[in-house]
């Protein structure tokens, strides 16, 4: 008991005094407009909201936000920490949301990880809705994804499909059994195939497949830094929350984050440092991909702020990576094939490709194109 009240001096009394305050004074400053916010669920703790009702391990956090909406109706709100958040759990909100309040809802929250591994923000994906998110959307939007650029593109889709087909003959070559078969790990093929074909529209890079241009350690490295940062946007840090508590990096995944936004912007750097030494030497002729367009476009520039080096590796980045969704469809093609005939014949006797590449009485060569078109 004399070891507490040592500890309760005056000093530490002041510090706990001031804090409540503060959160009090929050929560009074964000209920001035609570006659415009919707009912708040029950079971908020001071301080971290609901975070321990989303943390448990009895219900995932789904589940339990779907009891609430049962209890609070369609549209009700939550306190993430320090955060307010509104769940909308019925799909006539939810279209109300995106059509007549689409604006209020154009923006993205600012995160911790986002803002680390996006530039302060630079890539269009993480930043706040206004005039630079329009303009770097609609370069990205005119210059890869316009039906024009998907056209001037289409022999980079042809030949790396081409190319994974030689490498699939090439390895059933080097590697076939007795019986002539070789075991290929078909959601791999379909992603280096996928992969592949984006690096090539937006930076004009192969570093996926057996017979990749790049060196194993460049591909390593490149195939470490995406997975790396598609696991630390998935991750909850706690600074989100409570924001005075961003000095501590609850977990280290602040240091993570600066790790591997350092090794990402040395990847880019070295991709923008070879477009520019092509350009000046004249080499950057034919069809240019995302990053030859926009050394281009922001040359002499400074839009909002940031540098176009930034830009140009920000949106370069945001491009690569966030075409990523189409993995997706990797799943969609590797569950189909697992559950169909395919069969890859290959003349034994040419090094050309024949005609016989069935897959349940279509050519796996015209499937392929047809994947291509309707995903690309």
């Amino acid at each position: 008991m004399d070891f507490l009240l040592q500890c309760l001096n005056p000093a530490m009394v002041g510090a706990f005094a001031i804090l409540v305050l503060s959160y009090y004074l929050l929560l009074w400053r964000s209920g001035a407009g609570k006659g415009r916010m919707a009912p708040e669920a029950a079971g908020a703790w001071p301080i971290i909201g609901h975070l321990h009702l989303l943390g448990g391990s009895k219900n995932l956090p789904h589940l339990l936000l779907g009891t609430m909406a049962d209890k609070y109706g369609a549209v009700f709100s939550v306190r993430l920490g320090l955060k307010r958040a509104v769940v909308v759990s019925s799909w006539q909100m939810a279209k109300e949301c995106f059509t007549t309040h689409d604006l209020a809802l154009a923006s993205r929250p600012q995160l911790v990880i986002s803002k680390q591994l996006g530039y302060n923000d630079a890539m269009f994906a993480f930043s706040p809705h206004g005039a630079y998110w329009r303009e770097v959307r609609k370069i990205a939007t005119l210059e890869l994804l316009s039906n024009r650029r998907l056209e001037l593109l289409k022999n980079v889709r042809i030949s790396e499909v081409e190319t994974c087909m030689k490498e699939l003959y090439k390895l059933w070559a080097e590697k076939k059994n007795e019986a002539g078969v070789v075991l290929v790990d078909m959601k791999q093929w379909f992603g280096d195939l996928t992969l592949n074909v984006i690096l090539m529209m937006v930076v004009g890079k192969r570093y996926f497949g057996y017979t990749a241009e790049s060196q194993e350690k460049e591909t390593q490295r490149c195939q470490k830094s995406i997975r790396e940062f598609f696991r630390l946007l998935g991750l909850f840090v706690v600074s989100d929350a409570l924001p005075f508590l961003g000095w501590l990096d609850v977990g280290g995944h602040l240091k993570a984050t600066k790790k591997t936004a350092k090794e990402m912007d040395g990847i880019a750097q070295e991709w923008l440092e070879e477009h520019r030494r092509r350009k000046d030497s004249g080499e950057a002729s034919g069809n240019q991909d995302l990053m030859d367009v926009m050394l281009s476009i922001l040359a002499g520039t400074d839009p909002t702020g940031y540098d176009a080096d930034t830009i140009n590796k920000a949106t370069s980045l945001v491009c690569t990576l966030f075409l990523e969704h189409l993995y997706m469809l990797l799943k969609k093609m590797t569950f189909f094939l697992s559950h169909n005939s395919c069969f890859i014949l290959f003349s034994r006797d040419s090094q050309t490709l024949e005609s016989t590449h069935t897959f349940d009485g279509i050519t796996f060569c015209c499937w392929l194109k047809l994947v291509k078109v309707n995903t690309f």
